[in-house]
This record gives structure tokens, C-alpha cells and sequence, in this order.
């Protein structure tokens, strides 16, 4: 059995504007979701703010979180808690600041299968359809098998059969570099971390749309977020690197873990089709055995799943994007660290608990403790 069949039976008990047959290319979606009004798009949005105690979690506990942070993590960057969609605490390690983008390293995943997402539902793909399909005039002269049978979906899981990562350093042509690698394993059977899989996904996007992936974002994803001006790099044909790449503000990135955390609803809006959410967070394949490490609790469509029922988007150097639904929560940091576990764990250890169902009294002490807290922090790197 291939390691995702158990997940994608889990499609059939979805009810959304998309079935599991429009998602997986059985049949082509005759319905396309509505966008948004121009005015909605055009406008530039901040998340609401709200004290801690008013959404259930004390100052003190968050006060306790950023300075383990600031003492642990070499070095933070920045970090956001939401909290039944409001911003409940924010710092900025200085030179970093609120308005200024940070890179998001792999973080930019998520975007990318988003975007393909998104194609799937516009109806330009399937995750069934063969890759070498999209770029007939970049095949090797005999692509093996297993090259043949590779889908959109493997590319979505990391489990394209490849041993090692394509390298895709000093080419000038990254679609014909990836079809040349050896696939000596079948495709959706072996995990492999994989981002030249992920570039593939944002060629195939630009191949189906006309548009760069962050084109074709900006109106189906960005506009609607209030996400103003994103800037991803590109690779040498023009094509949105997609596996990294990408800048934000630490509050973008927010607003991208909150949409997830309500299946793809904004202010009324299906953004995202919901069993498309659900299937791109929920577990597709098995990539360790470790009970205790967030790397090992099993991967969905560029989002890792996490210990607690947690779901994220991560990036090197200790980028992330927690979202906690069981807590209704969403956690966000940049930094500039080696050891990510560690600084995963600190969300564990520190705020995990300290949710509560109801507001608790406001502490104004507490609050003007966080805020000088958070008022003094400086990276050291």
C-alpha cells in the first residue's frame, strides 16, 4: 500500500465547496469559489489586539515564554501569539521591527503548496497528474519508470523517490536538472526532504497559470490578507524558487497561520477550500519514529505535524508558523538559531498550558512587565 492511501481515504468524509474526486482528478471542478469584492482586496488589514487575560492566557506566563526565549535561543528574532484571531503579545528582538520582512527560508513551502492548492481548485491540475506531463521538452531521453509514475502529490508529500535531493546549484535550467536525477525509489513510498520538489510545484503552477506563484497569489491570498508587497526570489528561468525564497513580516506570516487555523476562511470568504486545508495539515506520510521529536510526527502537503495535535510551517534558522487548534492558537517566530527543536520545545514547555477556556482578571502589573520585557530585547545575531 502506498504510504498515503489511509490519509486520502479520509477525503471522503469532507464536505466542502471541492470534493476528494475534484481534488484528487477524477473529475475537473465545474465551481470555482468567490473572490473577494475589490474593495475587500485593496485594503491594507492589521490583526485585532487584545490584553492576554481577556483571551485567556496570563501576561505573566508570556513574560516567562520570552525570556526563556531571549536567554535559550541564539538568537530570536521575533515572535507573535494569537489568540482567538487576536494578537494577544508581540516583541521584536531590535534591529529587527515590526514593518520590516524577514526571509522565511522553508517556510515559503506552505505558500507554495498553497498556491497549488488553489491551481487545484481553479481547476488547472490535478495532485494525480504526472509531473514529466507539464515539461514534455525537459525529459531525459529515457526517463525511467519511476519518473513516469511521479505525481503532483508526491511532489506535495517529499516523497518523490528520490534518494537524495536534486542539486540544482550552477544550472541554469532547474526543470531539466530535476528530471535528470536518479528516482531509484517508487514515488509516494520513501520520505525525502526535498526542495527542488517544492521549486517543481511553483514551475508546474507558472507552467498551468501564466503566473509566477507569487502572482498568482497576490489576488487569491495576499490581497485579501492585507499582505502588502511580497517579494520571492526567483531562479534563473524566471520561476518563483517556491522552496524558499520568500519575505514577510512576522505579522503576515500571523495572518497565514490563522487562516489555516479557520480551514481557509477570511472575514466570510472561503479563501482556500476547506478538505484542501484539511488534507494539507493532516498527516500523508510517516517521515520518523521519535516520539519526542516535532520532525517525526508525520508531514501533509508542506506542513509539518507537530507533537500536541499541532500543526506548522517551519524554516532553517528558526522560522515558524504554529498553529494550535486545539487551543485555538497561533504562534509565530523568526530567528537566527541551529538548534529549532529546542526552540519549538520553549512553546511547549512554556505556553502549552497556559490556555484557558475563559478571560482571566487583567493583570495591569504583568501587562507593563511583558511590555518592558518585550521593549528591551536585542538579537545577538
Amino acid at each position: 500500500m502506498r504510504a498515503w492511501s489511509c490519509s486520502l481515504a479520509l477525503a471522503s468524509l469532507f464536505v466542502a465547496p471541492l470534493n476528494s474526486e475534484v481534488l484528487f482528478g477524477q473529475e475537473k471542478p465545474t465551481v470555482t469559489l468567490s473572490q473577494p469584492p475589490e474593495a475587500a482586496v485593496k485594503k491594507s488589514m492589521r490583526l485585532p489586539r487584545a490584553t492576554p487575560e481577556s483571551q485567556g492566557v496570563s501576561s505573566a506566563s508570556i513574560a516567562k515564554f520570552v525570556q526563556a526565549a531571549d536567554e535559550k535561543v541564539n538568537s530570536m528574532h521575533s515572535f507573535m501569539l494569537l489568540r482567538h484571531g487576536k494578537v494577544i503579545a508581540e516583541a521584536w528582538w531590535a534591529p529587527e521591527e515590526a514593518n520590516k520582512p524577514h526571509v522565511l527560508w522553508s517556510l515559503s513551502k506552505s505558500f507554495t503548496s498553497t498556491a497549488v492548492g488553489l491551481a487545484v481548485r481553479d481547476g488547472k491540475l490535478s495532485v494525480q497528474d504526472r509531473v514529466m506531463g507539464f515539461f514534455p521538452d525537459a525529459l531525459p531521453e529515457v526517463p525511467s519508470d519511476n519518473l513516469k509514475s511521479m505525481r503532483v502529490l508526491d511532489l506535495l508529500t517529499m516523497s518523490t523517490g528520490h534518494q537524495d535531493e536534486p542539486n540544482m546549484r550552477g544550472s541554469q535550467d532547474w526543470i531539466k536538472t530535476f528530471f535528470a536525477h536518479p528516482v531509484p525509489k517508487e514515488p509516494g513510498s520513501f520520505f525525502r526532504y526535498n526542495t527542488p520538489a517544492t521549486f517543481m510545484q511553483s514551475a508546474i503552477v507558472q507552467k498551468v497559470t501564466g503566473q509566477t506563484v507569487v502572482d498568482y497569489l497576490q489576488t487569491r491570498l495576499f490581497d485579501p490578507l492585507g499582505i502588502e508587497a511580497p517579494k520571492w526570489d526567483a531562479n534563473p528561468q524566471g520561476i518563483s524558487i517556491g522552496g524558499y525564497g520568500l519575505y514577510l513580516k512576522t505579522e503576515d506570516i500571523a495572518k497565514f497561520g490563522q487562516l489555516y487555523l479557520q480551514k481557509g476562511v477570511w472575514e466570510n470568504q472561503q479563501l482556500i477550500p476547506s478538505d484542501w486545508v484539511q488534507l494539507a495539515t493532516d498527516k500523508q506520510v510517516s517521515n520518523g519514529a521519535d516520539a519526542a521529536s516535532d520532525w517525526n510526527q508525520g508531514y501533509g502537503f508542506q506542513f509539518w505535524r507537530c507533537r500536541h495535535n499541532a500543526f506548522r510551517g517551519d524554516g532553517k534558522d528558526g522560522q515558524f508558523c504554529i498553529v494550535l487548534p486545539d487551543q485555538d492558537a497561533v504562534v509565530v517566530m523568526t530567528a537566527n538559531t541551529i538548534n529549532m527543536q529546542a526552540q519549538l520545545s520553549l512553546v511547549w514547555e512554556h505556553l502549552l498550558a497556559e490556555f484557558r477556556e475563559k478571560p482571566l482578571p487583567e493583570a495591569p502589573k504583568d501587562r507593563e512587565n511583558l511590555d518592558g520585557i518585550c521593549a528591551g530585547l536585542r538579537a545577538r545575531r
